[in-house]
């Protein structure tokens, strides 16, 4: 009886440590999975901006705006931005940065008009802020469904809730907003275009330390 009884017991004790042993196989590896998946995604939602006044760092939200957060950085990494300039800089407003045709200053005139030929459904959910990384688009006359250019982009100085609902909010600068505090003070021409160019250099990440 005794001998039964100690069988018992040990299959028992064994039985429950297999089952303990199981639940943390199961939940730790799941657990440190989780972890590492959101680490990644945050890295890979960060685009650093180099420019003539210094280092920008945009996060971008993958949430708000999945496609536009996806376009940008499709963009980033093919080169699009590199050697545009913020061709459009307003005092208590915004700076304004992504047209292919920046990159010739013979065509100054025509800034603000270029694109990769596409636009992007509209994401409006999000309020701007300081700080908040949104896409241009054309009126409302011409485009009542609110899509945004295809690079276009802009960075608010100050909160501009009078856009809000208007404009798809993408993202925002973690880091440099003192360098766009310098591009939007910079001299500029009638058309708001900085005589000097703000050229941008964009690559996926942070700016090395």
């Amino acid at each position: 009886m005794l001998k039964k009884f100690c069988l018992l017991f040990a299959s028992l004790a064994f039985a429950l440590f297999t089952a303990f042993a199981a639940e943390k196989e199961t939940n730790q590896p799941k657990d440190t999975a989780d972890m590492k998946d959101k680490t990644i995604a945050v890295e890979e939602d960060i685009v650093t901006l180099t420019t003539p006044e210094g280092v920008i760092v945009i996060q971008l939200d993958s949430k708000a705006a999945p496609k536009h957060a996806a376009n940008f950085k499709k963009l980033v990494k093919e080169g699009f931005y590199d050697g545009t300039t913020f061709h459009r800089v307003i005092p208590d407003f915004m700076i304004q940065g992504g047209d292919p045709l920046s990159k010739d200053q013979a065509k100054r005139a025509e800034h603000g008009t270029g694109g990769p030929g596409y636009t992007i459904p509209a994401e409006i959910s999000k309020k701007h802020k300081r700080g908040s990384v949104a896409a241009a688009r054309q009126g409302d006359q011409v485009n009542p469904k609110r899509e945004s250019s295809g690079s276009q982009f802009y960075i608010c100085v100050v909160d501009t809730t009078f856009l809000d609902g208007q404009y798809t909010v993408f993202g925002e600068v973690i880091e440099g907003m003192e360098v766009a505090d310098k591009i939007v003070a910079k001299p500029r021409d009638t058309r708001d275009n900085p005589k000097e160019p703000v050229t941008i250099k964009a690559k996926l990440g942070r700016p090395k330390s």
